[in-house]
């Protein structure tokens, strides 16, 4: 499984979709039959899922709680947010993958796997979200708050 870190999915029969916007007054591109959207039940095209881990365990100093998400962060540029406490941490990626299930499944061994390489906290994990891309634009659409207002990078909480 490749991860997204673009926040576009691959078109099929291409490379990775590249996101630009048009300029003033100029009308953007529009869909032909040759690229179809890609539904739901099509299993066949990956698609991109919004995940949210969360772990937990006894309280660690700061500078190493931080030291390991930085260093999980630049083994795997596919982070967006890490945020932290001594005995707490939330992550927060697109990863990309098939279905729900492969998507969470990758989540879940995300930290045990990474621990010792990363010098990560031996937390448990003790949450998991994952939704896919529409539904995540759906839910700021919808007017619930949007995420928390953290730049890209690993950060207190």
């Amino acid at each position: 499984m490749r991860r997204g870190s673009s926040g576009t999915p691959p078109r099929p029969g291409a490379g990775a979709l590249r996101l630009a916007s048009p300029r003033a007054g100029e009308p953007g591109p529009e869909r032909t039959e040759a690229e179809p959207r890609p539904h739901r039940g099509d299993l066949a095209t990956p698609r991109l899922w919004h995940v949210t881990l969360s772990v937990e365990g006894e309280s660690r100093p700061l500078d190493e709680v931080r030291g390991g998400l930085e260093q999980l962060a630049h083994d795997h540029p596919f982070l967006l947010t890490s945020r932290y406490a001594a005995d707490h941490a939330e992550i927060r990626y697109w990863e990309e993958a098939r279905t729900l299930h492969d998507a969470a499944a990758v989540a879940l061994r995300l930290w045990g796997e990474h621990r010792g390489t990363a010098g990560l906290p031996p937390w448990e994990i003790v949450g998991l979200e994952v939704i896919d891309r529409e539904t995540y634009r759906r839910r700021f659409a919808d007017g619930r708050p949007a995420p928390p207002a953290a730049p890209i990078g690993v950060h207190p909480l």
